[in-house]
């Protein structure tokens, strides 16, 4: 991987680790299809008690199986494919392309010292992770 893209994918590390961003892929469907099918099984089992029954427990569990599933987006973007970390790299370089830098720590100095290029910045990850991941994000406090 050239240096530019590791500095560029550094950078992004550095200002989503900086919000302490976290995403997950949604599993909803998943969650919906357990709830279902346990409160299916519940209502023939038990009749009108056992789907009220059933309802709740694959509501737990469906609650259960979609949760604590979020990373550190530093994490994700350094776990993606070459192909998908230099599609991150266009887009950011679209962003910064008229800074100049040596080396990541450079390059993060600029960025950090601008709101207006984090923020621009901060989208464009945000909006990368939620349209082509289908990712869920979440700021820790």
């Amino acid at each position: 991987m050239p240096v530019v893209v590791e500095d560029v994918l550094k950078l992004l590390c550095s200002i989503s680790g900086s919000r302490r961003m976290k995403a997950a892929v949604k599993h909803a469907g998943r969650g919906a299809l357990v709830t279902g099918a346990v409160a299916f099984i519940g209502g023939l089992t038990g009749g009108p008690p056992g789907l009220a029954v059933g309802g709740a427990v694959g509501g737990l569990l469906g609650a259960w199986m979609t949760s604590g599933q979020f990373k550190p987006v530093p994490q994700i973007v350094m776990e993606l494919p070459p192909a998908e970390q230099q599609k991150l790299f266009n887009e950011a370089t679209a962003i910064i392309r008229n800074l100049e830098w040596t080396d990541a720590v450079q390059l993060t100095a600029l960025v950090m010292g601008s709101e207006a290029l984090q923020q621009q910045l901060l989208a464009m990850l945000t909006n990368y992770l939620t349209k082509e991941l289908r990712a869920e994000i979440q700021y820790e406090d």
